[in-house]
């Protein structure tokens, strides 16, 4: 079976590129097809495969700039020939998913999201701060194009795959197709608690160094600020790793207790998530890695209750539950902004947590559980396909998905 891997771009290490990364080790011998590619910039397992590039990863200059060239996409990811691959994987969360499947192959869609910004995040991404008007207007034009041909090329992908419950909401949306969830994974081998032994001993409660943490892209959307402001009221010490476009405007206005480091090594990383009090995520995002890294370590999550933290922390929403929950892992707060999160800290301090309960909750996401759950779900797929029979998905809810839903609205 010769199998094709699509993603969008490949210059750097994302969450993506893990489940690039994790489908490459089920797969050995697949072809993977992108727009950019900078072998340096991605794992040694990624490398090793034959990468195709396609016609733009040629144009100086481009690949630095290659956000701004969102029109030229969908004929880049349409020029590549597959007419001779059984089986099509595209991970996407911008064009991957618009390729051509020769009319025997099989096209998997792992969405990791619909496109934000030419749906519902149009305005994260072309303020008219940061744009300009001019510019905002001529980038709605283009998004407009972009929506038809995603919805367009959307009928060309036989199965989707959804990275989370709220991942598979959004597909229905805007593409109105159903979807499997198969959740990507954290390297919880990695992450961990503190062995007895460690310089920094593990901490049997909640309370683990004397600050908070924090670790994101410094963009508008992962609402940092949120951090800088409730912890200008609460005094208490909070640590952000990250950088990005926003870090001068958020030093500038940070209180002397809150401290940012820039992006730290893996290692630094590891101990700063096992000796920290908790981690705070106040953004929204389709399913969000570091909050399963911190509960990996074994340390709590205060997180608003949007996106994916609903499906990877376990514990009450404030206002709405009662703090004593014996599972819980976290924290959540219903309604955005730094009054918000300060409010949630202050009965954060009330409740008292497991480590080994969070850890727990962690291992639900393993490389192990995804690579297993990805194979069996691809293998049953192929083979329906191949005997001719039907490759959709019936919709149907779980209990889990309803619980979600309810507690999303």
């Amino acid at each position: 079976m010769r199998v094709a891997l699509i993603h969008d771009w490949l210059n750097g290490m994302r969450g993506g590129e893990k489940v690039l990364e994790a489908l490459c080790e089920l797969f050995p011998k697949a072809v993977i097809f992108t727009l950019f590619y900078e072998p340096d910039k991605v794992s040694k397992r990624i490398s090793r495969h034959e990468v195709r590039a396609s016609i733009l990863n040629r144009i100086p200059g481009l690949k630095r700039g290659y956000r701004k060239m969102l029109l030229l996409y969908p004929k880049a990811m349409e020029s590549f020939r597959l007419d001779d691959f059984d089986l099509c994987i595209s991970i996407s969360h911008s064009a991957a998913k618009g390729i051509r499947p020769g009319p025997n192959s099989l096209h998997i869609c792992i969405c990791l999201t619909p496109m934000r910004y030419i749906w519902d995040r149009f305005d994260d991404y072309f303020s008219d701060a940061d744009t300009g008007q001019l510019k905002r207007h001529l980038a709605r034009i283009i998004c407009m194009n972009l929506r038809r041909w995603d919805v367009q090329s959307s009928s060309r992908i036989d199965l989707f795959v959804s990275i989370s419950e709220f991942v598979k909401r959004r597909v229905r949306k805007f593409y109105n197709r159903p979807s499997r969830v198969i959740y990507p994974f954290a390297d919880t081998d990695f992450y961990k608690p503190a062995p007895s032994t460690d310089v920094m001993p593990r901490i049997e409660a909640y309370r683990g160094g004397d600050y908070f943490l924090a670790v994101s892209a410094l963009v508008p959307y992962k609402r940092i600020q949120d951090i800088v402001e409730a912890f200008r009221g609460l005094g208490q010490r909070v640590v952000i790793v990250g950088d990005g476009p926003e870090k001068k405007k958020l030093v500038e206005m940070a209180p002397p207790n809150v401290e940012f480091t820039g992006w730290v090594s893996d290692d630094s990383l590891l101990g700063l998530y096992r000796n920290c009090k908790a981690f705070i995520f106040p953004g929204v995002e389709d399913f969000g890695i570091v909050p399963v890294e911190a509960q990996a370590c074994g340390r709590p999550v205060v997180a608003l209750a949007e996106g994916g933290a609903l499906e990877t922390v376990i514990g009450p929403i404030l206002g709405i539950d009662g703090l004593s929950r014996g599972d819980s892992t976290g924290l959540l707060y219903r309604k955005p902004g730094p009054g918000h999160l300060a409010e949630a800290i202050k009965h954060f301090e009330r409740m008292s947590f497991d480590n080994d309960t969070i850890r727990q909750n962690a291992l639900r996401f393993t490389r192990q559980i995804f690579l297993s759950t990805m194979l069996d779900f691809v293998s049953e797929s192929y083979s329906r396909f191949k005997a001719g029979g039907k490759v959709g998905l019936e919709e149907r809810m779980t209990a889990q998905e309803s619980s979600i839903a309810a507690r999303s609205r």
